[in-house]
């Protein structure tokens, strides 16, 4: 079997080889979940955030149809002025993108499956794809949940994105054998908001717990991945209902103006964005910046709990 080419960043490779604390994150928000200059400014402090708190961050994107693990200050502005004309690539497009030798940023799926294939095994995001509303007409599930079930590598996001179908979402993780497990909450969060009213069954209260978990999952060997929902701090959540009318007001207009397939969720937050006044964006910010906090220190957990436990030599 053939393995394609992926250019892994020279501090992202010797973290790995070293067994050190390495936080994968994806890079469709910076392309599509952000204007510019907005964008660039999140996608470097957030990973400043994860090396604040003792873990080298490996932002992931492919350039020129090369996969990228671990990214320089100049290669990530060059997603960030470009925007939505990159391509925003789940799993399935990875193989297009690469063939042809096109810019593309990563979901989700492609970043779980690309931090995979290099040993990353923690990724940090801002809110996982999902079941969206009216699927059970339109079908339109995203391939997220899917990647969770046949991908082992833990995904710190606050919640699904509040513009899916969150019950349905959870519904789905289930049936698909996904630990979700809230972080120091006993609910599922509403990305913009902490609270949903989704009971969650399990939840952990300390990074070293979830690492524990994790490392309990791939000790059974079990193939799925883990997603930590980790709700907006509260100084930062949006008014619920001033979320929820702004929602519907953008899912009217993606309905009128036939938005569907990958392009719904980029113009929902864009949309989001306007309605709000930017106060959508700044909760967005807030809650990514917590959750690549969460997974920088669960990630030194991990390396440190995989470090007492190998044989002495």
């Amino acid at each position: 079997m053939h393995s394609i080419h992926i250019e892994v960043s020279a501090d992202v490779r010797a973290a790995l080889d070293a067994h050190r604390p390495v936080v994968a994150l994806e890079s469709t928000i910076i392309s599509h979940g952000m204007p510019f200059p907005e964008n660039l400014e999140v996608a470097l402090a957030v990973e400043q955030v994860i090396r604040e708190n003792g873990a080298v961050p490996a932002t992931i994107a492919l350039l020129n149809g090369v996969p990228h693990v671990g990214m320089t200050r100049d290669q990530i502005e060059v997603l960030a002025r470009a925007g939505r004309t990159v391509t925003k690539c789940s799993r399935r497009d990875l193989p297009y993108v690469i063939a042809k030798k096109l810019h593309g940023a990563t979901t989700v799926s492609a970043t779980m499956e690309l931090a995979h294939m290099c040993g990353i095994e923690v990724f940090a995001t801002g809110g996982i794809g999902g079941v969206h509303r009216g699927a059970e007409t339109s079908w339109d599930i995203s391939t997220d949940l899917k990647e969770f079930s046949r991908t082992p590598v833990m995904v710190v996001s606050a919640g699904a994105k509040a513009i899916l179908d969150l019950p349905k979402t959870l519904e789905y993780l289930e049936t698909e054998g996904v630990l979700v497990l809230g972080y120091r909450t006993s609910e599922f969060p509403a990305f913009y908001t902490p609270s949903s009213g989704l009971a969650l069954s399990h939840r952990a209260d300390t990074p070293d717990e979830i690492a524990a978990m994790h490392i309990a999952s791939r000790s059974l060997g079990s193939p799925a991945g883990m997603l930590v929902a980790n709700p907006i701090p509260a100084e930062h959540a949006m008014d619920k209902q001033v979320i929820d009318t702004a929602i519907a007001r953008a899912l009217a207009d993606a309905s009128a103006q036939g938005i569907v397939g990958k392009e719904v969720t980029p113009f929902l937050l864009a949309r989001l964005c306007d309605i709000t006044e930017k106060s959508s964006l700044t909760a967005n910010i807030a809650l990514v910046k917590n959750n690549a906090r969460l997974g920088a220190l669960v990630a030194v957990s991990l390396a440190a709990q995989r470090a007492a436990a190998a044989p002495a030599h």
